[in-house]
């Protein structure tokens, strides 16, 4: 973990937007990678904390973050969480009507508090009869239908009660190109949404996470800037509020923009043998360490050796994991120079979803080390056994339930 990357990272999203927008805010998408002392530096450098489920609302407030800088999206949340988070005045985005009941039982409760709510919406963000979400999703399954009328339902629901006032929308897609055109176009709908529905209360815009960060060309060809993205954004909500005497905060809540490129994995290669024509390199890790939604995207790589050949000479390899696995390949046709045993590979830009998708299958989780200014640290310890089969978790033995 490299905290100096992820400093650079935020400070140059932060001033791309800041500048052609004042009141910005980054919510750090949490789910994306919560090491403790990753998500304690973002703090420290002025990001809210997005969570989507108690577990993450919880670890926020466990190192230290003002409950009023949690942002809590997700499409699950109990009567328990709503109040919770009301209680703490933080920023909430429904994601259903049945949190929606849960506000309005937690506003007749309090009829003496302002009940502070923002909606997530859904609506059609297709291009030219394209579809622009991941994996070729025709619709998101997430927010309230915009289209449908369920939009406007939830608003009259929700202004129905004297003391709840609706002052946010959000909008998060899941986009395959990260494409600007599209951030400019959800921008663009969540404004429009905010007059033709006549919110006059609103606070802020949320367009949600997604973009693009500092990546490697060998894994996204075209990847736009933060000041591109900016540059685009800013306009939209710079020409639809500019007349207001508070204009609404524009919340990003960014991911691997802001970590991918901050965690790199070190593996040492333990064996090597031929299957018919194919030459494999096994390594001591996994692709569940490197890409845990096993895509076949080549992440740039660099070798460790402990002697370099006079006379190099480039090899076809794969390179390939300690799992069970068939399809266990971090690297599918490495070209290069053969590592030998003992040498490492140290893999790049691993830092989005590795940590949280990694499972405790096989082997234990590894250690992770952190570098600040030269100066070296331990983020994770090494997972040990009693770790991995934690003892207030399993049970040994048969142990009755009384009923």
């Amino acid at each position: 973990m490299n905290v100096n990357t992820l400093i650079e990272n935020y400070k140059q999203m932060y001033h791309a937007f800041k500048s052609r927008y004042d009141r910005f805010i980054i919510g750090y998408s949490y789910k994306t990678n919560y090491i403790p002392l990753l998500c304690q530096e973002m703090y420290k450098l002025g990001a809210y904390a997005e969570v989507v489920s108690r577990l993450e609302y919880d670890f926020a407030i466990k190192i230290g973050v003002d409950p009023k800088k949690i942002i809590f999206n997700g499409p699950l949340k109990s009567q328990d969480d709503i109040n919770y988070a009301l209680k703490n005045e933080s920023i909430i985005n429904l994601d259903s009507f049945y949190e929606i009941d849960f506000v309005k039982s937690y506003a007749f409760n309090h009829p003496n508090s302002i009940v502070k709510i923002g909606l997530r919406v859904n609506f059609d963000i297709t291009e030219d009869s394209i579809t622009q979400l991941a994996d070729g999703f025709e619709m998101s399954r997430f927010g309230i239908c915009e289209e449908n009328g369920d939009l406007k339902r939830a608003i009259d629901l929700l202004e129905s009660v004297t003391n709840i006032k609706i002052v946010g929308l959000h909008g998060h897609f899941s986009t395959t190109g990260r494409r600007i055109e599209s951030y400019k176009r959800i921008t663009q709908e969540l404004c429009h949404f905010v007059k033709k529905y006549k919110l006059n209360h609103i606070e802020y815009i949320d367009i949600g996470g997604g973009i693009s960060g500092n990546v490697p060309k060998s894994l996204r060809e075209y990847s736009p800037t933060f000041d591109e993205y900016g540059e685009a954004i800013c306009a939209v909500m710079n020409h639809e509020f500019s007349h207001y005497a508070n204009p609404p905060a524009l919340i990003l809540e960014p991911g691997i923009s802001m970590v991918g490129n901050v965690f790199e994995f070190v593996s040492k290669v333990v064996g090597i043998k031929n299957i018919k024509e194919n030459c494999f390199v096994l390594v001591d890790g996994s692709v569940h360490n490197i890409k845990p939604t096993f895509n076949k995207k080549k992440l740039p790589i660099n070798f460790l050796r402990q002697h370099h050949e006079e006379k190099q000479v480039t090899e076809n390899f794969h390179i390939v994991g300690y799992t069970c696995l068939e399809k266990d390949y971090l690297i599918y046709d490495a070209v290069a120079e053969l590592p030998k045993i003992g040498d490492y590979i140290l893999f790049q830009n691993v830092g989005a979803y590795t940590i949280v998708y990694n499972p405790p299958f096989i082997k234990e989780r590894p250690a992770i080390i952190g570098i600040d200014n030269q100066k070296i640290f331990e983020v994770r310890k090494k997972e040990t056994i009693k770790q991995f089969f934690n003892e207030e978790i399993y049970c040994f033995g048969k142990q009755e339930i009384r009923l």
